[in-house]
């Protein structure tokens, strides 16, 4: 058996993530009126989703990076779902685009079925805590990257873009474990467009896993499993340890 470390060592950061409560200023456009009916909830109280709200989104700035909390979902279920996980070792942040910072602990056990994890982050973002009473599973810790940051106290922070230095995810995995600092690695979860100034600003350094672009979900479970095989979670094998 693995030992579990008494902290995190690692933070995953999931940046500028599509992930928020419809705004006000669509808010009376048929479509989302329409799912609002459907649902038996307030329009400002459901989370903007393009598959729903496309036609009402063409109003909103920053529209291609907006309205995919399936994207937040695969990625945040990659991590929570994950060994690294489960044995303690990884710190769950997710960073919305409208600058929300929600920290999971580690043992929450987030739905698979998207539906219900969309009431789920109706919850959250609308009460600032679930569940609303008892002990705290997923909060909100306030405005800005930096309350991540502030809570988790990183040595350093790495952001993945197919824009940085290449290195391979082992070598990536072996720097971010060596040393016995905490380090944080900070993941886009939105379809298109450039990460905002503040992800850009709070990275120490840039790096690319990758020759290309890679899914959120994707480049999150390159690195963890990178992560994982570094600890010694797994044998020569394959075969969990």
């Amino acid at each position: 058996m693995v030992a579990v470390d008494p902290e995190p060592r690692v933070a995953i950061a999931l940046v500028d993530a599509s992930l928020e409560l419809v705004p006000p200023e669509i808010a009376k456009h048929p479509a989302v009126e329409k799912t609002a009916k459907r649902r038996g909830k307030r329009p400002l109280a459901m989370l903007l989703d393009k598959s729903l709200h496309y036609h009402a989104m063409k109003r909103l700035p920053s529209q291609e990076k907006r309205g995919r909390p399936d994207i937040v979902h695969f990625c945040m279920l990659e991590v929570l779902e994950s060994p690294l996980c489960s044995k303690g070792y990884v710190q769950l942040y997710v960073h919305t685009l409208s600058g929300q910072v929600i920290k999971a602990r580690s043992d929450v056990r987030l739905p698979k079925n998207y539906n219900r994890f969309v009431g789920l982050m109706e919850q959250l973002l609308a009460f600032g805590r679930v569940p609303a009473e008892g002990e705290v599973l997923l909060e909100v810790l306030g405005r800005g990257l930096d309350k991540a940051i502030e809570d988790f106290k990183p040595s350093r922070k790495i952001l993945l873009s197919e824009k940085g230095v290449r290195m391979n995810p082992l070598d990536l995995a072996s720097k971010v474990l060596g040393g016995g600092e905490k380090a944080m690695i900070m993941i886009g979860a939105f379809p298109h467009g450039d990460f905002s100034d503040e992800v850009l600003r709070s990275a120490d350094e840039i790096v690319s896993i990758y020759e290309g672009v890679l899914e959120g979900f994707v480049a999150t479970s390159i690195v963890l499993r990178a992560l994982e095989f570094k600890l010694g979670l797994y044998d020569v094998d394959g075969r969990n340890v």
